[in-house]
């Protein structure tokens, strides 16, 4: 689900060059994700560690995850007894 949720969220990304010839990547979606390399390939590398640590940091602290697409993290798990 996880992994599904970053290639949502990769999908949403939106590029541009600055003057001096690098690239900028953001996922409006998601606040604060943002990635700056000097290459499209190196900001998209980035830009994916950005959200997976994004990501994994919100789910550790409880927040509330913005649903992307069909993808929502917030839906609850119902515990099943393992008997």
């Amino acid at each position: 689900m996880i992994t599904k949720y970053v290639h949502e969220a990769m999908c949403r990304a939106k590029y541009k060059i600055l003057e001096d010839g690098s690239y900028y990547g953001l996922i409006e979606e998601l606040p604060g994700v943002w990635a700056a390399a000097s290459s499209l390939e190196g900001c998209r590398e980035e830009l994916e560690s950005v959200v997976e640590g994004w990501l994994l940091l919100g789910l550790r602290l409880g927040y509330s995850i913005p649903p992307l697409g069909d993808v929502d993290l917030n839906a609850e798990v119902e515990m099943v007894n393992p008997r």
